[in-house]
C-alpha cells in the first residue's frame, strides 16, 4: 500500500532537495523588480520578473543595510542568493544576500564608489577650486571635432567675443580609449597655456558619458594648472568631471557663456569708465584751480614786496606820529620856558643870558671840531677798506683799498706806496678846554 504524507513532510523534503541542490545554494538571478515592500522589521519583499516568469523574493535586515540604493518598481536588477522554500506556503522564492542594478544600474554603483573615494581624497573640495579669470583671449576645448556640442560652444564664444583664439583639440569622448583621449588632450592644451579649458560633449545614456567618470580623467582635471570647466550632456547629467572640475556648467553651451565674456558688453563698461574718468578728472582739475588761486593770493600777501609796502606804512606812521610828539614837547617846552621866563627876576634873566651865551661858545666849539667842518676846508679823512681810520703808514699795505672822504663825497683809491714823515715835522699840540667858555689855551 502507498505511504501516504502529510503536507508539511512533502514541503520539508522539497526544502532538503533545494538545499542538497548545489545551484540553487548559490545563484544569481536577473530580472525587473515588483512588489516592492519595506517592512517595519526591515526586511525587504519583492518580485523578479522577467516577460515569462517571475519568482518571489527576500531580503532580510541583515543584508539590507548595505544596499547603497533603495528598491523601487521597475529596476532592473541581479539578485544574488539561494533559492529555497517557505514551508509555511509551500512556495519557492529566493533569499537575496546581495543586489546590484544590471548594466547602467552597475555603472551607477562605480559612479557612486568612485565618488565616494575621491570626495574622501578631497579632490571635490571647493578650496582647489581655480578662479575662472573674467577676461580671456584664448580658450581652449577638448571635445569630439564634430557633433552639436563643438558647434555650439565655437558659436556662443565667437558670438559674445568675436577677437577670441579658440584650441580645439579633437578627442575621442565615447568608447574604448575615450578617457586616455580626454587626459591627452587637457595635457596638450596645459602647454599651450590658454587661459580657460572646456571639455566637454553632448548628452547621452551613462554609458555614452562614462569616458567623463573615469578616475584617470578626474585626476589630469584636478592636476591641471589651468581652469576647467566640465560641460558634459544635458543639465541634469552630472560626470565626476563635473565634480572636479573648477567650474560646472550644465551644458556645452553654458560653458562657453561662462568662460568667455560679452565684449560688446565690454566695450560700453570702458565706455562708461571712459566718461566717469573725464568727469572725475575735471572735479580734480576744478578743485586744484581753486586751491592754487587760494594759495597764490594767500602767497601773494606773504611776498617780499607786500611785506615791505607793509612796513613802510608802518614807519611812514610812525615818523608822523614822532613828529607830531616832537613837535608837542617843543611847544610844552616852549610854554614852560616862556612862563619861566615872565616869572624870573632880573638876576635869573642874567643868569638865562649867561647860559645861552655858553651855549653858543660851546655850539661854535663844536662845530669846529665836525669833520664835515674840516673836509669844507679843503682837508681830507682816509679809511680803510673795512671802515677803520688810517692814523699811520702802519695801518695799510701796498696794494690795498682805501677810502678817502672829501666835501663833497668819497674817493676810492689804491695806495701804491708808503713813506715815512720827516723827523723835523713838530706834532701838533693837543688843544684842551679851560671850560669856562674861553678860547683854545
Amino acid at each position: 500500500m502507498q505511504k501516504i504524507y502529510t503536507v508539511s513532510q512533502v514541503n520539508a523534503y522539497i526544502r532538503g532537495l533545494f538545499e542538497d541542490d548545489l545551484l540553487l545554494y548559490e545563484i544569481q538571478i536577473k530580472g525587473e523588480l515588483s512588489n516592492v515592500k519595506y517592512h517595519s522589521s526591515g526586511h525587504i519583499y519583492f518580485t523578479v520578473k522577467d516577460p515569462r516568469s517571475q519568482i518571489s523574493g527576500v531580503m532580510f535586515a541583515s543584508n539590507a543595510y548595505s544596499l547603497s540604493f533603495r528598491l523601487e518598481e521597475g529596476q532592473s536588477v541581479v539578485v544574488t542568493g539561494r533559492i529555497g522554500v517557505y514551508e509555511r506556503d509551500g512556495r519557492y522564492q529566493i533569499y537575496a544576500r546581495e543586489i546590484t542594478r544590471e548594466g547602467a544600474g552597475l555603472l551607477f554603483e562605480k559612479y557612486e564608489k568612485l565618488r565616494r573615494k575621491l570626495e574622501d581624497m578631497g579632490m571635490f573640495d571647493p578650496m582647489y577650486k581655480r578662479p575662472i579669470p573674467k577676461y580671456i583671449r584664448v580658450l581652449g576645448v577638448v571635445t569630439a571635432p564634430t557633433g552639436a556640442a563643438v558647434r555650439d560652444i565655437i558659436h556662443v564664444s565667437l558670438r559674445r567675443n568675436p577677437y577670441l583664439k579658440i584650441l580645439l583639440y579633437p578627442a575621442k569622448v565615447q568608447g574604448d580609449g575615450a578617457a586616455q583621449s580626454i587626459v591627452d588632450g587637457i595635457r596638450t592644451l596645459t602647454r599651450e597655456g590658454p587661459d580657460v579649458i572646456i571639455i566637454g560633449r553632448g548628452g547621452g545614456s551613462i554609458e555614452d558619458l562614462w569616458a567623463f567618470n573615469e578616475e584617470i580623467v578626474a585626476e589630469a582635471i584636478f592636476n591641471c594648472p589651468i581652469p576647467i570647466i566640465s560641460g558634459t550632456g544635458h543639465e541634469t547629467d552630472t560626470t565626476i568631471a563635473d565634480w572636479v572640475a573648477d567650474l560646472r556648467a550644465p551644458t556645452p553651451s553654458a560653458a562657453a557663456e561662462m568662460a568667455v565674456f560679452d565684449y560688446s558688453l565690454f566695450e560700453e563698461k570702458l565706455e562708461d569708465y571712459w566718461y566717469a574718468l573725464l568727469e572725475a578728472m575735471g572735479r580734480r582739475i576744478r578743485l586744484m584751480r581753486e586751491k592754487a588761486a587760494l594759495y597764490g593770493e594767500r602767497l601773494s600777501g606773504l611776498s617780499p614786496n607786500k611785506q615791505l609796502d607793509l612796513q613802510r606804512v608802518k614807519i611812514k606812521l610812525l615818523e608822523e606820529r614822532l613828529q607830531k610828539g616832537i613837535e608837542r614837547r617843543i611847544q610844552d617846552a616852549q610854554i614852560r620856558i616862556s612862563g619861566l621866563e615872565d616869572g624870573l627876576s632880573g638876576g635869573m634873566e642874567q643868569r638865562i643870558m649867561k647860559t645861552r651865551q655858553r651855549f653858543l661858545l660851546y655850539s661854535e666849539r663844536l662845530s669846529g671840531l665836525s669833520p664835515y667842518q674840516t673836509l669844507s676846508r679843503g682837508y681830507t679823512f682816509t679809511e680803510t677798506e673795512d671802515g677803520r681810520p688810517l692814523k699811520g703808514i702802519s695801518d695799510v699795505k701796498t696794494g690795498e683799498n682805501i677810502k678817502v672822504f672829501v666835501r663833497d663825497g668819497l674817493i676810492r683809491a689804491k695806495v701804491t706806496g708808503q713813506e715815512a714823515a720827516p723827523k723835523t715835522v713838530p706834532e701838533v699840540p693837543a688843544h684842551e678846554s679851560d671850560g669856562k667858555g674861553g678860547g683854545p689855551s
